[in-house]
């Protein structure tokens, strides 16, 4: 296919098929981690309509899995929801992003505003031009929200019908799912050095400071290891 140039000189031509099977691999792949979420919810002790409106309001796994896993290991529930909170402003930034690069209408934007995480933003920056994005961040926004929502019921559900989720083992299906969707993220050799400075630090105050508040101080990875870089440079 040949590519051509629009009036806004941004490059256009890619299928909508193919945007919309991208969208589509991206929204059921990471979708379907919901039920991580509702077992993992549900082994903290919180309820079923509870992780539902969770997912239905919230909805950005990092900083579920971050509030639940705070509560679980005992966290005050102030310092639990800072420390998600921390983790869901990331997608602040990448709203100032994606408001040029789609350019919704004033109405449409407080409802998309909701899809505004690293998937949606992944496949939105992946096309080629503003109708690809628009196209490629309303599939991935839809089938990941209508999956991640009905995964969570029903791994709730599920773990509220086993029982005791850490005798088979499932307490540990949400931090494993939330590695195995960070892992490929980390490309560069910073990535990797704030990723593993995080770790230490997280670990290192486990021990002696109250549940969630280690992952406030994993969060001064980032900085830490920007800053000792500029100074090499």
């Amino acid at each position: 296919m040949v590519m051509q140039e629009t009036p806004e000189g941004v490059v256009a031509g890619r299928p909508r098929a193919a945007v919309v099977r991208d969208a589509l691999g991206v929204g059921v792949a990471v979708g379907l981690s919901g039920f991580a979420f509702g077992v993992t919810a549900a082994g903290a002790g919180i309820g079923v309509l509870q992780a539902c409106v969770l997912s239905l309001l919230v909805f950005t796994g990092a900083s579920q899995f971050a509030l639940v896993g705070a509560l679980a290991a005992g966290g005050n529930p102030f310092t639990a929801a800072a420390g998600a909170f921390f983790l869901g402003t990331r997608n602040a930034f990448y709203g100032l992003r994606l408001s040029q690069l789609l350019a919704l209408p004033r109405a449409v934007r407080p409802f998309a505003a909701h899809w505004v995480i690293d998937e949606t933003t992944a496949v939105a920056l992946a096309q080629p031009d503003r109708r690809s994005a628009r196209l490629g961040f309303t599939v991935t926004g839809l089938s990941l929200y209508v999956l991640w929502n009905l995964t969570t019921l029903l791994g709730a559900l599920g773990a509220e019908a086993i029982g005791d989720t850490a005798a088979w083992g499932l307490d540990a299906a949400g931090p494993a799912v939330f590695l195995a969707l960070l892992a490929p993220m980390l490309k560069t050799a910073t990535e990797r050095a704030v990723a593993g400075l995080a770790l230490v630090l997280g670990l290192g105050f486990l021990p002696v400071l109250p549940a969630g508040v280690p992952v406030l101080i994993a969060a001064l990875a980032a900085p830490a290891v920007l800053w000792m870089k500029g100074r090499r440079s």
